[in-house]
């Protein structure tokens, strides 16, 4: 028996035909993503995941059954296509296909749940009830491929830095930080819960190991009823953490990362960022560094009040940051009362601490810290944020035999971070398969 692969396999993605190869016979598989039949000749955009190819079949040249075939075709069924290449200057990458053969791998069905085309727009709802077809516009498509490439340098980066990547529970007893949006699970007789932030308390363990330096691109959850354009309840955060380093030391390799990643995506993805219409600045030298009693100040003089020490950034003071603050920077010199209780306090001045976010704009990007690694200091501050130190022995022990100085950044969200590299407003358009709220499927 004559199996499929044997008769059709690729030979070029659509991008990769050209005029270099005029006059070659090729092989394509796709989507049918339009149909033009002129009654004489016959237009059909073929789409792969890199681009688009013509095929064109006049009706005198082509023999009819192959001209039936081609005629039955419904948008967005995927085929195999063989043929001549030929050019043209009208058709993509200025050359056509004229067809030899057809092959009919999947009809769809019709009429479309939503139109890839876009030249019907759908709400977001409806596009992400039906993403599975949504992720076939070029346009979304491309967010992926960008994405793509910053996990991808991400990895690099901290590979060629000499960390170890590491891979850490999401299943947890309790809450690391103390908080209460978590999601309870059944696990066998007990309950526990999903991680709801990063690996904190396992990066600072690896120190002890004598790990050194790792990193972690990781999801995690959180239980927390928010409705808004940046905040998913299922995220991927990318965690380092490092020896012997104070908090600038890792404010340096944030920034350096942030400028790789956008370099690498400006000179890798430029096909992408043209569907997008996202031109991307390259920050040089050091993000500007903000003081969390400064930023109190310029907050305040847009009318938004806001106290020293009590609270975080709201999101009207967010905004009028935002409004003020261009690009990257960092925030510092948090005040320690409302910092994790591994945050370490400034040995000068206690009420602040050695804390920083990273800010694009109005938008939170990452946050990090220099930690507590005395044993008794860390104890506490546990009991100082109300928590029961007994109930983090697995985590203090680590504390009790050689802990060195370290630091690290937590909470760099992939998503988050993709939405400054593609200009979107809306976290759910960053990820695959959104999980907020009231969205669970698909």
């Amino acid at each position: 028996m004559t199996r499929l692969s044997d008769i059709w396999r690729r030979s070029h993605y659509t991008k990769e035909i050209d005029e270099n190869i005029t006059g070659e016979d090729v092989t394509v598989m796709g989507w049918v993503h339009e149909i033009r039949d002129l009654g004489g000749i016959i237009f059909v955009l073929i789409r792969d995941r890199s681009g688009m190819i013509q095929l064109t079949a006049p009706s005198k040249e082509i023999e009819g059954e192959l001209l039936d075939k081609i005629r039955k075709l419904r948008k967005e069924s995927v085929i195999g296509l063989k043929g001549k290449v030929q050019e043209s200057g009208k058709a993509p990458n200025g050359v056509e296909i004229i067809p030899s053969e057809i092959k009919i791998f999947s009809l769809a069905n019709q009429p479309l749940p939503m139109d890839p085309t876009e030249k019907v727009k759908a709400e977001i709802d409806t596009r992400l009830d039906s993403r599975f077809i949504d992720l076939r516009k070029p346009v979304v498509s491309s967010i992926f491929k960008i994405k793509s490439k910053m996990l991808h340098t991400v990895r690099n980066f901290f590979e060629e830095g000499g960390f170890l990547e590491i891979n850490t529970p999401k299943l947890v007893a309790s809450a690391t930080e103390g908080g209460t949006e978590l999601f309870p699970i059944t696990y066998f007789e007990k309950e526990a819960f999903l991680g709801q932030s990063p690996p904190q308390l396992y990066k600072q363990m690896m120190m002890s190991a004598g790990f050194d330096k790792v990193y972690e691109i990781a999801p995690i959850f959180r239980a927390e009823e928010h409705d808004t354009l940046r905040h998913l309840n299922e995220a991927i955060s990318i965690d380092m953490e490092a020896s012997f380093m104070d908090d600038v030391d890792v404010m340096k390799i944030l920034n350096d990362l942030v400028q790789k990643v956008i370099i690498d995506v400006k000179q890798d993805c430029r096909e992408e960022l043209k569907t997008l219409e996202m031109d991307l600045d390259i920050p040089e030298g050091h993000f500007e560094v903000l003081k969390y009693d400064d930023a109190v100040d310029m907050i305040n003089s847009r009318d938004v009040p806001m106290e020293w020490g009590g609270e975080d950034l709201s999101r009207a003071a967010e905004k009028a940051l935002g409004e003020m603050m261009d690009g990257y920077y960092f925030l510092t010199e948090w005040p320690t009362e409302i910092k994790p209780f591994y945050v370490m306090p400034n040995e000068k001045n206690p009420v602040k601490s050695h804390a920083f976010d990273l800010m694009y704009k109005d938008l939170e990007i990452s946050s990090g810290a220099m930690r507590v690694h005395q044993h008794d200091l860390l104890r506490e501050k546990i009991a100082e944020k109300g928590l029961n130190p007994d109930a983090f022995n697995g985590y203090l022990r680590a504390f009790e035999y050689g802990m060195p100085p370290h630091s690290g950044w937590g909470g760099l969200g992939a998503d988050r971070f993709n939405m400054t590299l593609t200009g979107l407003d809306n976290i759910r358009e960053t990820v695959l398969f959104p999980r907020d709220r009231r969205r669970l499927t698909p």
